[in-house]
């Protein structure tokens, strides 16, 4: 018989983080606000059973919690239940991008980031702002509506993320891909959906080598007859590239005058961006995701889940053809800000990212367990000889983190850590097990199921099983 042993428990929050988190800030609201039979702060079970058996309760309460706005009210939480086909918040006309702005002072820091091609450097809310309003106001020159599909060919830096809002502003549908992609996977992906737009970079810098990609981009051009517009930035400084506009050319077609940034008001369910399936059994399967639906649920894992918060700096290691470059994103929504970088975690050493941390003062280090395996195989020391006395958490996701890896962890980046193992997808955008800051940490375990993620281990008669190998559904 299997021998059972305790499982060891490597983290513990304290008191006072418990009372300062978000989470539990939610749930004495719901006691009060909603009055809710929740037994204490402590339980997050119980808040988690809640969240899955009142469906509509618990939806209901993240729009009320965040105060999202719509210009046209919703008439219920749930139309149609059948699934597929399940109809969310029907009625509600509203914007994901006007909320991601929404009292965000201008001179505050909205984006931190570095790369091999760049230093470290800042963008305010001001400047992401003026930035993101010449966008859409160039896109619609160009006759960019709602519905009309814009794609990036774009590396993960804060201009990609000014487009994207400028699309999401305007309720142009949203889909990128990473720069590393060859033209065969873009075509196979961007072909589907027939955008009228593409941005793009002339070339990028990985391990240390410079990478024209301006071919490239003349191929995406001739495969896809629905573009009418290249905007081309020039990042890498290949030069130009016939057809296409560069970017400070787009952005100066907007006028001189800073053009004021209008956020259209759409249908809850209105296309935000198109994520894709990894295509290994034909083409990449295209995967929808409306922008109030992602609107709530970045809300709630972002602010509930992750707990950032004002100060916070969170950071995730992505590319843009990831769905974590969109999850990051989503970090936009919260009172904290987000740190990007662009280039290879290996160059010029694995302590690249522990460095960035240190410089950018990150408190929340996204990153993925092979690249916390790989740490650990090169022998890198984290907390040595620079400052991370402001990191809290580390998130990884991807792949199961190693009970190895755990350990790993609070040995060489700090005891103090909150480390959450995460496992999520690209159909939901999202993370449905994986961090609750009130709870404990344990050697090689995922914390929690995420608040209304009614995830379950089934065995081959669809009976829901603990401690057994069973097939993960979830609803």
């Amino acid at each position: 018989m299997a021998q059972h042993t305790e499982p060891v428990v490597l983290w513990q929050p304290t008191p006072e983080r418990k009372d300062v988190s978000t989470l539990t800030r939610f749930g004495r609201w719901l006691r009060e606000e909603r009055g809710l039979d929740l037994p204490d702060d402590e339980d997050y079970e119980a808040l988690w059973r809640w969240s899955v058996e009142d469906v509509e309760g618990f939806w209901q309460a993240i729009w009320d919690f965040f105060e999202v706005r719509a210009s046209s009210a919703p008439e219920r939480v749930l139309g149609r239940r059948e699934m597929p086909g399940t109809e969310w918040f029907p009625g509600a006309v509203l914007s994901y991008a006007e909320h991601v702005f929404r009292e965000k002072p201008g001179d505050d820091v909205a984006i931190r980031h570095a790369g091999e091609l760049r230093e470290l450097g800042e963008v305010t809310w001001g400047e992401l702002r003026d930035q993101t309003a010449r966008l859409a106001a160039a896109l619609r020159a160009r006759g960019v509506q709602p519905g009309d599909r814009v794609v990036a060919y774009m590396p993960n830096i804060p201009e990609t993320i000014a487009a994207f809002l400028a699309c999401a502003s305007i309720g142009a549908t949203w889909s990128s891909c990473s720069p590393d992609f060859g033209a065969r996977s873009v075509i196979d992906r961007f072909a589907q959906i027939e955008p009228k737009v593409l941005f793009a970079v002339d070339g990028y810098r990985y391990n240390g080598r410079d990478f024209d990609r301006r071919d490239v981009v003349a191929g995406l051009r001739a495969e896809m007859p629905s573009l009418e517009q290249v905007v081309l930035l020039p990042y890498l400084g290949s030069g130009p590239l016939d057809g296409a506009i560069e970017w400070d050319q787009f952005l100066a077609s907007a006028g001189d005058a800073a053009p004021e940034l209008r956020f259209e008001q759409l249908p809850f369910d209105h296309p935000l961006w198109v994520l894709y399936s990894s295509g290994t059994t034909g083409l990449p399967k295209a995967i929808v995701h409306g922008q109030g639906g992602i609107l709530l649920e970045h809300l709630k894992v972002l602010n509930l889940q992750v707990d950032a918060q004002e100060g916070d700096r969170v950071f995730w290691f992505t590319t843009t053809g990831w769905m974590m470059w969109n999850f990051i994103v989503g970090g936009l929504l919260s009172p904290a800000s987000i740190v990007l970088f662009d280039g290879s975690p290996g160059h010029p050493d694995m302590d690249v990212l522990w460095e960035l941390a240190a410089r950018a003062g990150i408190t929340c280090f996204g990153t993925s367990a092979s690249y916390i395996a790989s740490c650990m195989k090169a022998g890198v020391e984290p907390a040595a000889g620079r400052d991370l006395s402001r990191l809290q958490s580390v998130g990884s996701t991807g792949s199961p983190l190693s009970p190895e890896g755990f350990a790993w962890i609070y040995e060489h980046v700090g005891a103090d850590t909150w480390l959450f193992s995460t496992s999520g997808g690209t159909d939901v955008c999202t993370a449905f097990v994986g961090g609750v800051p009130t709870l404990p940490v344990y050697q090689g375990e995922l914390q929690g199921r995420a608040l209304g993620a009614k995830v379950e281990a089934f065995d081959e008669d669809a009976n829901s099983v603990i401690g057994e190998v069973g097939e993960r559904v979830g609803g």
